[in-house]
């Protein structure tokens, strides 16, 4: 389970860091490195750093440039997958963006070049967080001038799919009111399936399974034949994006020669076989190798992965994160996952859905070298896999901070958020003394204790069929949770991961001001909440401050027409969260739909208009986008006369567009 994109501010649901590596790749000061790159409606865009990757050898860079290589070659895929114009737009804008030569100083083309880099920055023609649609600025007339003038083609259903507001107006959503495929964009399914049918054609797919169950429709499409009935288009060689996942074989079989030891060498070969046959039994032998292949410096993300973007929670979504172990950083944290058991024990859910025997928790910082897919140029903070919760309780699972994410995050930051919505000049203190500190290891505790902990009761399905379009959402409550309760533990003075309790209630107050305020600014007006992660942090922000009101846990302060949130008792606080961590995963273990339903839908989802209001003016003379995203560094393969690489040299890209450009050109096989 994985991934908070944006928390930011919270791990994996997780975190902000904030201790600078000593960067020696290129050489150059703090100072020197510009982390934005661009800025554009919502969004600025950054660069990162790869430390310590002059350190590694020539195998080594290799091995990262391969992997990095077959990422991209996939990049296509999530296009497609988002919605099923958006490959074909993207290539238009392409197009236009590459070759249009007429007045680019209009305000036509400023809005235009906005729109495009929206898209890219998306995945698509719906918003990455919020899931609408993007509405173009420019109107469909000045569009065709710019395809007649440079030569370029697109449909007039992928036209009428841009500037048409009531045509697939949502990404993905949640509504319980809706059918929830045929008011979603993503392209998972066929536009004419019904949810009724989808679920039903997985629940007799499932007859039979037992605890160790395949993921069913992980990696594939759903459609109708030509009699109606349902089948799936597998994502594999010769299949669904078969084009893509060839060059993704391709560099990966480059990777295999390449390879750190046998154990990662086999998960590889197990990963190119998944990939050619679409076997999702393959998928879990892969799984349970790249679980057990911990030795080395390099691991990967690649596949078909998270669910998010499904709202029945059954397809994968494509994407690739290389990455390059910092092993200082993963050491100072190793002490959870040698924790976890004492974690597991002495938490407040339930004796019967405790683990009496916590296996196979590995937890690395790590340096990102290359994103692609569902993870770019958005990219997580932290990750934590698998999926499969039987090979997690079996197996293991490995849990990721991409720590150089984090701290460019942090470099390209500044204090205004914090200093705006505290309530008082002792929370800034705190925050600035503690806030880094508290966040990383709320990022830890949610990815390597919070979604490795509890279990589900024998007889109860898997959280996708029992918990449905709600899974993911209480999923991300339960890590969180789990993160807010043991971070004000004295265990974490005593293991040495804290100086003082001072620094957990930093992050109770950067929480609980996030998720009743801060987070609103990515919401537009009148729109209620619909990303999972965002979800999560009102639901239980709100239901706290809901429970603590006979005692005053938590204040609402309201002060010059501004609203504040203060924290009164951190201990009676702790405590609640301690509660609502009960019943959480009392709600997973017996996949209680109705109580998991009511708690998302009445604390998670709504927004107060007029608070939402006051939120969006008071962070319009802060000017700070509410989402952030990356270029990927450049790895540009030094050769010799024969044409053998003798080294990989990086190269920051400066130019958001002129990245965008390059991927479309270089790496479009769809």
């Amino acid at each position: 389970m994985k991934y908070l994109f944006f928390f930011v501010i919270i791990l994996l649901v997780g975190c902000n860091p904030k201790e600078q590596d000593n960067l020696d790749q290129p050489s150059m000061a703090e100072k020197e490195f510009q982390w934005e790159v661009d800025r554009f409606g919502d969004v600025r865009v950054l660069r990162y750093q790869i430390p310590g990757f002059d350190r590694l050898s020539l195998e080594q860079k290799k091995l990262v440039y391969y992997l990095t290589q077959a990422g991209l070659a996939g990049r296509d895929i999530m296009y497609d997958m988002n919605y099923r114009y958006n490959l074909e737009i993207r290539k238009a804008f392409d197009g236009i963006m590459a070759n249009y030569a007429g007045n680019k100083d209009s305000d036509d083309w400023k809005k235009f070049s906005t729109y495009a880099k929206r898209v890219w920055f998306a995945n698509g023609i719906h918003h990455h967080y919020s899931m609408q649609k993007f509405t173009p600025e420019f109107d469909r007339e000045y569009l065709d001038i710019l395809l007649s003038e440079t030569k370029v083609d697109l449909s007039e259903e992928a036209k009428k799919a841009i500037f048409d507001p009531g045509m697939d107006p949502k990404k993905v959503n949640l509504d319980p009111e809706k059918d929830l495929l045929l008011a979603s964009a993503v392209n998972f399914y066929a536009p004419d399936i019904e949810e009724e049918e989808a679920e039903e054609y997985y629940k007799k797919a499932a007859a039979g399974d037992g605890p160790e169950a395949i993921s069913h429709g992980l990696n594939s499409r759903l459609v109708k034949d030509g009699n109606g009935q349902l089948r799936e288009e597998i994502y594999r060689s010769g299949g669904l994006y078969g084009p893509a996942i060839d060059q993704i074989i391709s560099w990966l079989e480059k990777a295999v020669t390449v390879a750190e030891n046998q154990k990662q060498a086999d998960a590889l070969k197990l990963l190119i076989e998944y990939y050619r046959t679409g076997d999702l039994e393959v998928w879990d032998q892969y799984n349970i190798a790249w679980v057990e292949a911990t030795e080395g410096d390099i691991d990967y993300i690649q596949g078909f992965v998270e669910v998010y973007n499904d709202p029945m929670g059954y397809k994968g979504s494509y994407e690739s994160i290389i990455q390059i172990n910092d092993f200082e950083a993963s050491e100072r944290m190793k002490v959870l996952s040698d924790n976890a058991q004492w974690f597991e024990d002495n938490s407040t859910i339930l004796d019967q859905h405790k683990k009496k025997n916590v296996v196979g928790i590995t937890y690395k910082v790590v340096n990102v070298a290359g994103e692609s897919g569902d993870a770019s140029p958005a990219t997580p903070i932290g990750v934590n896999l698998p999926n499969a919760n039987w090979i997690r309780a079996k197996h293991g699972s490995k849990s990721v901070s991409l720590g150089n994410i984090i701290d460019a995050y942090d470099q390209a930051s500044g204090p205004g958020l914090t200093s705006e919505f505290a309530n008082d000049q002792e929370e800034i203190d705190r925050a600035e003394q503690y806030g880094a500190l508290a966040d990383k290891l709320s990022t830890a505790l949610h990815e390597v204790i919070g979604h490795a902990s509890g279990q589900i009761e024998a007889g109860i399905g898997t959280p996708k069929e029992t918990l449905k379009n709600y899974s993911s959402t209480l999923e991300e409550a339960r890590a969180d949770i789990v993160a807010l309760y043991f971070i004000m533990d004295p265990k974490m003075v005593e293991l040495g991961l804290l100086p003082n309790l001072d620094a957990a209630k930093a992050e109770y107050d950067s929480y609980i001001s996030n998720g009743l305020l801060k987070q609103l600014r990515r919401l537009q007006p009148g729109e209620n909440i619909e990303e999972s992660h965002m979800r999560n942090r009102q639901l239980i922000s709100a239901w706290v401050f809901e429970k603590g009101q006979p005692e005053q846990v938590i204040e609402k302060v309201l002060r010059d027409g501004k609203t504040y949130f203060n924290i009164n008792d951190y201990d009676k606080l702790r405590g609640l969260f301690g509660d609502l961590l009960k019943e959480l995963q009392r709600i997973k273990s017996q996949g209680d739909l109705e109580a998991g339903m009511a708690l998302v839908e009445n604390y998670g989802v709504k927004v107060d208009p007029e608070l939402h209001e006051e939120v969006l003016e008071r962070v319009k003379d802060l000017d700070i986008a509410p989402y952030s995203g990356f270029v990927n560094p450049e790895l540009v393969p030094v050769t010799n006369s024969a044409g053998e690489i003798t080294d990989i040299k990086i190269e920051y890209p400066d130019s958001f567009i002129e990245q965008m450009l390059k991927y479309g050109k270089e790496h479009s096989f769809l």
